[in-house]
């Protein structure tokens, strides 16, 4: 099969347009749809119905696209591998976690990473689905549970535990909460169950919530939990990770804590080499390592 003819064909498929595949190939109109037809000729089939608003592919072109989607994954994955330098960090590092992660603990420590590698461009990508790394969706991920895809190295990196915490402005002007049972007259600030989140966050929302707690602000995610205590709404159920950026938070009911959350490091075992992988992992090592010194110490003064 030719290989020019199936890269115009992945073009076409993917644009849903012969002029749209021809602007990003560089190719007139007629030169794509000539490619396209000759294909067709040649596999004998139809791969696209054509109508004015455009082409859509046919049974058989969507398998002759899958087959196209797979082969460009892991050519991209070869070119990361041929592009890495044996002594520089450069390129594209596509990076998926969660949305409450990401935002509140990875984004703001990027600037350091930065600085170390300014030819470095961090694509990240912050979702609850968990992206298929094999496939290439992203290149490495940090998940709040071990990663069950084949092919993967995978490193534990810490634990998480969910916690309560409020402002300081909000426990001066509605009262300190010493006990679980007072929780009930306060509003909290949390995901909600239907919510996609840890199984730990999820036990102990229910675990509060048999406190008959009149009022809720649920959120669906934590980042906007954190806005929620911050602006003084009530008291929030966040992840122990916040408190290092956000010192002026409190810890209400100390005695009360989700169980552990392990969070974990993953890329393909293609990419075991790869430079800029490995700049990331230890980047995230190193800021993890600081910030478990400053968890300890604070919790020691």
């Amino acid at each position: 099969m030719d290989w020019d003819k199936l890269r115009i064909f992945h073009a076409v498929a993917d644009a849903g347009s012969l002029t749209h595949a021809g602007d990003t190939l560089h190719l007139s109109q007629s030169a794509v749809s000539r490619q396209v037809r000759a294909l067709e000729e040649s596999l004998n089939t139809t791969l696209f119905h054509r109508h004015a608003r455009g082409l859509i592919l046919t049974e058989q072109g969507e398998l002759l696209f899958d087959a196209t989607k797979s082969m460009n994954k892991r050519l991209e994955a070869a070119s990361a591998r041929i592009r890495d330098s044996e002594e520089e960090v450069f390129g594209e590092l596509r990076v998926t976690t969660t949305t409450g992660f990401g935002t509140l603990w990875l984004a703001p420590r990027l600037p350091k990473l930065y600085e170390l590698y300014p030819d470095l461009k961090i694509d990240l990508m912050l979702e609850e689905r968990v992206l298929d790394l094999p496939m290439r969706e992203a290149d490495v991920a940090i998940r709040m549970k071990e990663p069950s895809q084949a092919d993967l190295i995978r490193k534990r990196l810490m634990s998480v535990r969910m916690r309560l915490y409020a402002s300081r402005d909000y426990l001066a002007k509605n009262g300190q909460i010493f006990d679980i049972e007072e929780i009930s007259n306060h509003r909290l600030i949390c995901q909600s169950l239907n919510s996609i989140q840890v199984a730990a966050g999820a036990t102990l929302l229910q675990h509060l919530l048999t406190y008959d707690i009149p009022n809720l602000f649920t959120v669906n995610n934590y980042f906007g939990v954190l806005q929620g205590v911050l602006s003084d709404i009530g008291v929030g159920m966040l992840p122990d990770y916040v408190t290092e950026d956000f010192p002026d938070l409190v810890r209400v009911l100390p005695d009360l804590e989700s169980g552990e959350v392990p969070v974990f490091l993953a890329y393909p075992e293609e990419l075991r080499q790869s430079k800029r992988i490995s700049a990331f992992r230890d980047f995230v090592q190193d800021e993890i390592f600081s910030h478990r010194r400053k968890m300890r110490e604070s919790s020691e003064s």
